[in-house]
């Protein structure tokens, strides 16, 4: 990692929030490495600050000059508008990390003043913990250096693989939604288990470790996952009976379609760039 290194998030949602925490509570950037703008609402930005011990006495404008890092973390729909408002402050030693599903890093290259380069990542909120699966790929102006700073700054935060650009709607389907859908079944499950019988709280907290266990299974034995369900279904048994009812009304079908109109979303999003930014 590189020492002193500014880094200045553009945008001050959820994202920001999750990799903020994951950053700074491994300790790779301090409170005093960081500024964060946001277009509107200063509230939102006021709590984020308060939250993390950062310090917001720096103008908007000089938090994005005396950046070396800045990482844009605004709705895709926004990018656009973001970029047209720091153009201005940008300075030619920056580099620009994307956080934004569906924005091709050609489309933000083709709205700087200069070449600066330009890494597309997408973490998921498990940033905040340090259990983020994040997916990296380098625009045309990145160098070496700049996509093993961007490595290592979320490796800290979890998985890191590097892909080629055209995956990365696949894997924002997958992974950067992924949590979500998890977050889903989860809810499905505690709601089941209360009618079934149990507390709210018996129930959550079961739901909580049996997915926790399911998932450490997954990582460390050999077996594929097909595999380890077949292991838990004993035929005749209760689990059987279970799945059976999920076959029968195709819910793996149903979370296929689900990644499926995620990526197609992400794709709609980045044509919708594309298309205004050639306007």
């Amino acid at each position: 990692m590189e020492q002193n290194n500014i880094i200045c998030f553009i945008g001050a949602g959820a994202i920001t929030n999750a990799l903020l925490q994951g950053f700074l509570k491994k300790g790779v950037i301090l409170p005093t490495d960081v500024r964060i703008i946001n277009r509107s609402n200063k509230e939102k930005l006021q709590r984020l600050c308060q939250a993390h011990q950062i310090e917001e006495t720096w103008e908007q404008a000089e938090a994005v000059q005396s950046a070396d890092t800045l990482i844009l973390a605004v709705k895709p729909a926004d990018i656009s508008d973001a970029i047209k408002t720091w153009k201005p402050y940008l300075q030619e030693h920056q580099r620009i990390i994307s956080v934004a599903a569906g924005v091709h890093t050609s489309v933000i290259e083709k709205a700087l003043p200069y070449r600066l380069p330009v890494i597309r990542v997408m973490p998921n909120t498990s940033s905040s913990i340090g259990l983020s699966a994040t997916a990296i790929c380098k625009g045309s102006w990145s160098s070496a250096r700049d996509l093993q700073y961007t490595e290592a700054l979320l490796t800290s935060i979890g998985s890191v693989i590097q892909i080629e650009e055209e995956q990365m709607d696949a894997v924002t389907a997958l992974s950067g939604s992924g949590p979500a859908y998890i977050y889903y079944v989860a809810e499905a499950l505690t709601e089941a288990g209360t009618q079934v019988g149990l507390d709210p709280d018996v129930a959550r907290t079961l739901t909580i470790q049996t997915l926790l266990g399911a998932a450490h299974m997954l990582e460390q034995a050999d077996e594929s996952p097909e595999t380890l369900r077949k292991q838990v279904t004993s035929p005749g048994g209760t689990t059987e009976a279970g799945i059976a009812t999920l076959e029968e009304k195709q819910w793996k079908e149903v979370l296929q379609e689900a990644v499926l109109r995620a990526k197609q979303r992400a794709q709609e999003l980045g044509h919708s760039l594309e298309t205004k930014a050639s306007q």
